[in-house]
């Protein structure tokens, strides 16, 4: 009789594990629109979650869906023109986002030719016509294989920022809520950490600060690293 209910106990507990396991890992749906401060539909808007890129992106209507787990706490949307806003989720299902201003299209204007062109991650723009601090290096040389990572390479080639292992400041930027972090940006892409990165894999960094990174919104106030990497045959 006892080894009865041990086994019901047991048939019991397991089953509850794995509901209980079932729910933990099952998925919601989000939905949602983004338009800018004048309504507008923003379309190809990056989708994050948890502070992470993913792979969804708003419709030319400026709709966006996408399933995230019951885990996941903040969802957030990003262009390069209007940084990222977030919001937390709490379990609501309908999220929609509003930019401040207009978000310009990236295609609107035409790129002038300039013996100094800084690539600030969403477009082309003559280093005169920045208003704050910028410096740039172009990667793809020899001398940077001798860099063991992307932050020696960094700390070796560009003047203003200072590095203590992986920690970045760059000179003279705002500190925000204690942190003097920049933003990351790769490819165009907002990523949380740059640590993968080789040097020989680079193309060129850019480095912003003051006006020119107030393009990124608030995540812009400690300054924004921007790294372009060579892919396939531009190795």
């Amino acid at each position: 009789m006892k080894t009865r209910v041990f086994l019901c106990l047991m048939i019991l507990m397991v089953s509850f594990s794995i509901s209980a396991g079932q729910k933990a890992g099952s998925k919601v749906t989000i939905t949602g629109k983004v338009v800018d401060g004048t309504d507008a539909a923003v379309a190809n808007a990056f989708i994050l979650i948890d502070g992470e890129k993913t792979d969804y992106l708003t419709d030319r209507n400026g709709n966006y869906k996408i399933k995230v787990s019951k885990e996941n706490t903040r969802i957030g949307v990003f262009t390069p023109a209007n940084g990222m806003i977030e919001e937390v989720i709490n379990r609501r299902n309908l999220i929609n986002f509003k930019f401040t201003g207009s978000v310009p299209d990236p295609n609107s204007g035409k790129n002038e030719i300039d013996n100094e062109v800084i690539d600030v991650g969403y477009r082309n723009a003559k280093k005169k016509t920045l208003t704050g601090p910028v410096g740039e290096i172009k990667g793809n040389k020899s001398k940077y294989a001798s860099y063991n990572n992307i932050y020696e390479m960094i700390r070796g080639e560009v003047p203003g920022v200072y590095i203590n292992g992986t920690s970045i400041m760059i000179r003279s930027t705002t500190t925000v809520n204690g942190s003097t972090e920049p933003m990351f940006v790769v490819d165009g892409v907002p990523v949380n950490t740059i640590d993968n990165i080789q040097p020989l894999d680079v193309r060129s960094i850019s480095i912003l600060k003051g006006s020119s990174a107030a393009i990124y919104g608030s995540r812009g106030s400690n300054g924004v690293i921007i790294i372009n990497l060579l892919h396939g045959n531009d190795k």
